[in-house]
This record gives structure tokens, C-alpha cells and sequence, in this order.
């Protein structure tokens, strides 16, 4: 990996660096002494995410990629090429490195002890404007492609949870319809039995029950059963055709005890036993119809949800009610909030507000996918939204976790800074929220405490007639 080069080499390759572009010829040359030039094929790793920063390294040749890891994967950020510098920003923090850095090609770059760099910063400004330059040109460059990163996790976590919501009433949709099925199959072999209907038989063929859509509570629904079961074996119903069984169908249908009397009473003697199937069988199609309505009418709630998010076929900024937002979030969530108790105060004279729906959701699904996390799953989330004075409207976001520590907390906002094991997060979701907040006019804070930790989130009636500059995201590795 080390290869070698004159020191008036390594100085024509600095100064050709727009960092030490202007940096005076005594100070490169005892910076050209301590660099130490490499040469990495490609695919080699330059830098690796999580390890101390203790160097920075300028690209005389060839092309980086950087790159962090998030879950199974290694999310690409960008591409550097030759007058680039990495790693500067974690080297003069002593940090980890925050992004992993690997050549794309044959690349040479030199390495620079962050010591012999700290001593330029004393030597006069030219090498402070140069580095402030350098920064913020790449900032410029990362903070579109930041932005569009954050938007592809938020429709990951968007597409997992819908994939999950889905996925649970389409098969009870396809269950109730098997099972539906069967159930008819059965109703067609029990009016055979009960043969011709005769008029005796008009009662039990038009019989319906008394309670339907009205659900009862273990303890009754058991109590229900058993007097169900009774009055069928008072009308002779044999103990092999299974009573309770039957009974059980009937009583989740809505049937009461009367009701199956009155659909018996004329029943003859020889045909209570198909009667009482073709009963079940009806209570069985009925039930599978509801579950197979109630599944259909999940998905509809859902697909809605989903258009109201992402704000499918709307302007982008428009009025828009923020706990409407919220609460498709939470919809959407609900795969991972099914372990977490969610309480919603939401003050009556909330006004809606201006702004970008779609971009205010991502704020939201952060928050609360990192609140479930901080949890393990389990506790307990609180919203509460308020109206500002100033006619805005004040969302306040708070779990059980284990709560920030303060040191902690300043750093809350700063870009790829996660709490969370190295890649199980990418540090984007709370700098883009604060971003997106800043945009909107309003303002993230955040409170912590063991036990408690709370966002709040206030955003102005009206967007700023001019836009706030957010903030940028820093040099990743």
C-alpha cells in the first residue's frame, strides 16, 4: 500500500490541492516532510467506519468512493477524485470515523499526520480559508444527495410497513374465502338433508339472528354458548353431531338462545340434525363475509393512508392538517408499534398551516421509528399537538426509553450521528427533520431525562417568505 515520491513532489501534489493552495512555501515543505504517500488498488479500503480518526489523506490520483453502512447494507454517499481531502472533519474531532472511504481505481493519496496539520492552523489564514473552502464545496455537493438518501430510508420504512399491513388482512381475505368456501360446500349438504323445505320448514330457512355485529365479551360469549348448546340438545340433536361446536358458530354470529328455538320450533323430530347444520353453516358464511369486509375495509384505510403520506396527486405545498399526518404515520408504524402503548392529545382548535406534507411526514415516521427503538419495541408513546400563540401548531413526541445523556443531546441533529450500534443506523433521520423543520420556519427541540425523552416540533401558520438556509451535512469519514 505504501509507495514512495520526492518531498518536492509531495509538494508540487499539495499545493495543487486547493486546501493548501496558499498555504506559504515554509510551512508546505515541513508538511511535505511528515506526508506519507499510498497507493491503494481498487477496491482497497482507505478508511474504515467506526475506526479512530487519528490522519487525513489528500487524493493526488485516481477515485474514492465513500460509503456507510446501514443494516445489511453499504449505502454509497459519493465520489471523490484527485485535490480532495478525507477525513478531515473526524481527525480534528479525534473521533471514529463515521463512513468507510475505498478506492474505485488505482488511486494515490497521501497521508498527513493530523498533528503536523493542526500546526498550519496557527500559521495564518490562508490555510483556514482553504480549509473552509474545501468543506464547504463538498458540503454543497453531499447535501442534495443527503436529502435524497433520507427520502429513499423513509419510503423503505414506508414500503416495510405497508408490505407488513397488507400482508395481514389479505390473508385473512384469503383464509375467510377458503374457509367461506367449505362453509358453502357444507350448507349445500345439510339442505340436502333437510330435503324439500317444506312450510314446517319456512321458519328455520328465513331464521336470523336477533344480535348480529354486536360482539360480547369472553365470560358471556362462553355463558352464550353453553345455553345455545342446551337448547339444541333439547331439540334432539344428537351428541355425535357436536352441539358445542355448532353452538359456538352460532353465538359468534349473533344467535341467542330464543333465536334457535324459535328457528327450531318447527322442525320435525328426523331433521334437526341437518337443521342445525344448515344453521351453522349460514352463522359460518356469515362470520368468514364479515372478516373478509372487515379485511377489505383494512386494506382501503391503508391504501388511504398511504395517498395521504406520501400526498399522491396534491400540490406539494399546500394547508394541510399536521395531526392528519401524524396519525397515517402511525398507521403506517403499526407493524412496529404493536408492543407500544400510543396516546393522542390533540387540542380541538388546531389550525392547519402551510407547508410541505410529504416532507413534515418523514418528520414524523423519524421520530417515532426512533422512539419504537429506543424502547426495544415495548413502553409507552405520548402525542400531544397544541396551537402556538403565533397560530402555529406545536407537536410534542415523547417515549419511555432510557432517556439521552446530556452530552449526548447537542450532537442530536448533527449529520451521520446515531446512538444506535454501528449499522443499525445511518445518522441522517434527525439532521434531515431538523432540516426539514428549518424549512418550514419552525423549530426541534429536545428534553431528556431517564425514563423520558421528548421532541417537540413547532411549525409557523405560513412558510417564511424566504426560505431558511438549513443546515449542511460535514465530511462524513
Amino acid at each position: 500500500m505504501t509507495s514512495t515520491s520526492s518531498e518536492a513532489d509531495r509538494v508540487a501534489q499539495l499545493r495543487t490541492t486547493p486546501l493548501f493552495a496558499e498555504v506559504p512555501e515554509e510551512h508546505l515543505l515541513k508538511l511535505a516532510a511528515v506526508a506519507v504517500p499510498l497507493h491503494l488498488a481498487p477496491g482497497e479500503v482507505l478508511l474504515r467506519e467506526g475506526d479512530p480518526a487519528e490522519e487525513l489523506f489528500v487524493v493526488v490520483r485516481g477515485e474514492l468512493e465513500i460509503t456507510k453502512h446501514s443494516g445489511n447494507a453499504e449505502i454509497p454517499l459519493t465520489r471523490v477524485g484527485p485535490g480532495s481531502i478525507q477525513g478531515e472533519m473526524a481527525a480534528f474531532e479525534r473521533g471514529q470515523r463515521k463512513a468507510s472511504v475505498h478506492a474505485v481505481s488505482e488511486t494515490d493519496v497521501l497521508r498527513l499526520p493530523i498533528d503536523a496539520v493542526r500546526e498550519l492552523l496557527a500559521s495564518g489564514p490562508e490555510f483556514v480559508t482553504g480549509l473552509m473552502r474545501t468543506v464547504t464545496t463538498r458540503l454543497q455537493g453531499m447535501e442534495e444527495a443527503l436529502r435524497q438518501r433520507e427520502k429513499l430510508a423513509g419510503l423503505g420504512t414506508l414500503a416495510a410497513g405497508l408490505a407488513h399491513e397488507l400482508n395481514n388482512p389479505a390473508a385473512a381475505i384469503r383464509r375467510s374465502a377458503e374457509r367461506l368456501a367449505e362453509a358453502n360446500a357444507a350448507r349445500k349438504e345439510a339442505a340436502a338433508g333437510i330435503a324439500v323445505v317444506a312450510p314446517p320448514l319456512a321458519a328455520l330457512v328465513s331464521a336470523q339472528p336477533s344480535e348480529a355485529g354486536h360482539p360480547l365479551d369472553a365470560l358471556d360469549r362462553s355463558d352464550r354458548t353453553d345455553a345455545i348448546a342446551a337448547v339444541l340438545r333439547e331439540a334432539g340433536l344428537p351428541e355425535h353431531a357436536g352441539p358445542d361446536d355448532s353452538a359456538g358458530m352460532l353465538t359468534a354470529t349473533g344467535w341467542t338462545p330464543e333465536d334457535v328455538r324459535t328457528a327450531l320450533a318447527t322442525t320435525p323430530p328426523d331433521q334437526v340434525d341437518g337443521a342445525v347444520r344448515w344453521l351453522a353453516s349460514v352463522a359460518t358464511a356469515d362470520e368468514l363475509l364479515a372478516e373478509i369486509q372487515m379485511a377489505a375495509e383494512r386494506i382501503s384505510a391503508i391504501v388511504g393512508a398511504v395517498k395521504g403520506y406520501a400526498y399522491l396527486d396534491q400540490a406539494p405545498v399546500q394547508r394541510l392538517a399536521v395531526t392528519k399526518g401524524i396519525d397515517d404515520t402511525l398507521l403506517i408504524l403499526a407493524h412496529k408499534l404493536e408492543k407500544v402503548r400510543v396516546t393522542r392529545d390533540y387540542a380541538p382548535d388546531l389550525p392547519e398551516i402551510e407547508g410541505w406534507g410529504s416532507e413534515l411526514n418523514q418528520v414524523w415516521t423519524n421520530l417515532l421509528d426512533n422512539a419504537a427503538d429506543a424502547m426495544d419495541g415495548s413502553g409507552e408513546i405520548s402525542i400531544r399537538a397544541a396551537r402556538t400563540d403565533a397560530g402555529g401548531v406545536a407537536v410534542t413526541i415523547c417515549d419511555t426509553g432510557p432517556g439521552i445523556s446530556p452530552e449526548t443531546v447537542p450532537k442530536l441533529f448533527e449529520p451521520f450521528f446515531t446512538t444506535k450500534p454501528m449499522g443499525l443506523g445511518t445518522g441522517l433521520g434527525l439532521h434531515l427533520s431538523h432540516n426539514i423543520v428549518v424549512r418550514h420556519g419552525g423549530a426541534i427541540e429536545v428534553e431528556s431525562e431517564p425514563g423520558k425523552t421528548c421532541f417537540e416540533v413547532t411549525l409557523p401558520a405560513t412558510l417564511p417568505p424566504t426560505l431558511p438556509s438549513a443546515s449542511l451535512p460535514s465530511d462524513p469519514s
